[in-house]
């Protein structure tokens, strides 16, 4: 016994340590990619791709597309004949030996037996009711399904741009921490000359480590933005891309007669309104149609014998038999009319959300214009700030360096440069989301 429990802890730790090796280097595997893997140069289409493929509410959204459309499938062949083939064997207490009559008259043998193809068809208007909102629910889904994908494409239009922009960033931090340090040099060596105070130097070193700081915190910045942007586009993390995309490029924002135009057919949530209050209208049609007769067909064909064979005697055991139902409604203690009422409750909600879906959509398109216009505006202000603070920090760096101006004035200079650069940078991915929100309503740019 001792020689097995031995051999069971070594086949134990065995199995666990081949266990925790091959995780780790899994782990290892996705942290980071093999040395001398080339970059994947990512643009803003290959993003919305992945992100189709990747993201969970995006496919949840899909999902419930199809599954409402497999139920209009159903709903539809609810309509049309249906075929089975029915085999049964019945066996009946009889009223003695050798008599064949049988005490239940709802049989007709001691021995039946029953196999039968059955060729059925019911006429209910309920019927055609219920698979026409189907039908109507079907495209709301589809709708629903196009709304999470323009969300989509939003989402990943701003998670994008803004590691461009923590990118952009964190260059520009670069250039102000090493302009801090040649400006701590630079003091250092008019102290030295006795041109400055000791005092311009601990200005200086003191402005050189806030960029320091500031680097580090735009560094992480970085890394944060291109980790939402890899969860959100990757099935399996990686940190191995790099961004084509340029922020600054230049794009054209259309007038406000176009977005009116085309949003007027091609919104989604307007859409999906009318669906569902279609879908509502359907469904009163169908509680409607509980007051109507239904009819309904059967064909037999088969044997239903006290022999299961197709002769007996030498007689054939097949025939066939045709059963047609009407059925009349005459009292269910007012479930019908509870049912229209309540489907009549639904269709006028579903009318009041489509009269405010309408109201929304011509709100969202000047609100989100609005934001594009001015942030389309502002961004060639932005951009001349930008370059007009660089040229100021040089001009009060080389004044200072004459003797011209103070310390304070270049420290200035330099929280200037930094703030009107990132100030910069935001305003172009304030204009690239806006652009995308608003065209979300229209579908003019490309979606998942």
């Amino acid at each position: 016994m001792r020689w097995v429990q031995f051999f069971s802890r070594f086949v134990f730790r065995y199995l666990l340590l081949v266990t925790l090796a091959s995780v780790s280097a899994k782990a290892q595997q996705n942290a980071a990619p093999p040395f001398g893997t080339p970059l994947l140069r990512l643009t803003l289409q290959e993003a919305l791709d992945r992100a189709r493929h990747n993201n969970v509410a995006y496919l949840a959204a899909a999902t419930e597309a199809e599954i409402a459309h497999q139920d209009k499938k159903q709903a539809v062949a609810a309509l049309l004949p249906s075929v089975s083939y029915d085999n049964a064997a019945i066996y009946t207490e009889g009223i003695g030996a050798g008599n064949n009559s049988v005490r239940f008259i709802a049989n007709n043998a001691v021995h039946e037996y029953i196999s039968q193809g059955n060729v059925h068809q019911a006429l209910d208007v309920a019927a055609f009711g219920e698979a026409r909102r189907a039908a109507a629910l079907a495209a709301a889904a589809r709708a629903r399904a196009e709304i999470a994908a323009r969300g989509l494409v939003v989402t990943v239009v701003q998670d994008y741009f803004a590691a461009a922009a923590a990118r952009a960033k964190v260059e520009a931090a670069q250039r102000a921490a090493g302009e801090g340090e040649r400006f701590l040099r630079l003091t250092q060596q008019l102290e030295h000359g006795g041109e400055v105070a000791h005092s311009d130097v601990i200005k200086a070193e003191l402005q050189a480590n806030d960029r320091s700081r500031q680097l580090q915190e735009a560094k992480l910045t970085l890394l944060n933005a291109r980790l939402d942007l890899s969860v959100l586009i990757f099935r399996d993390f990686t940190d191995n891309f790099d961004l084509a995309e340029d922020l600054h490029a230049s794009v054209a924002l259309p007038t406000l007669a176009e977005f009116q135009t085309q949003t007027a057919t091609r919104n989604p949530e307007v859409r999906a309104a009318l669906e569902a209050a279609r879908a509502a209208g359907e469904s009163v049609l169908a509680a409607r149609a509980a007051y109507l007769p239904a009819l309904s067909f059967d064909y037999f064909y088969g044997i239903d014998a006290t022999h299961f064979a197709t002769k007996t005697d030498g007689i054939s055991n097949l025939g066939s038999s045709v059963v047609a139902t009407l059925n009349i409604p005459i009292w269910n203690w007012g479930t019908t009319q509870s049912k229209i009422k309540q489907a009549g409750l639904q269709r006028d909600q579903a009318k009041r959300e489509l009269s405010l879906a309408q109201r929304k959509l011509i709100a969202e398109i000047r609100s989100l214009y609005a934001e594009a216009q001015s942030a389309f505006d502002e961004l060639t202000s932005l951009q001349r700030s930008s370059e007009l603070s660089a040229e100021s920090l040089r001009l009060t760096t080389l004044r200072y360096k004459n003797g011209e101006s103070t310390v304070l004035e270049v420290v200035d200079a330099q929280n200037t440069a930094t703030q009107s650069d990132a100030v910069y940078q935001d305003g172009a991915v304030r204009y690239r989301v806006a652009l995308a929100n608003l065209q979300t309503l229209t579908g003019t740019l490309t979606t998942p």
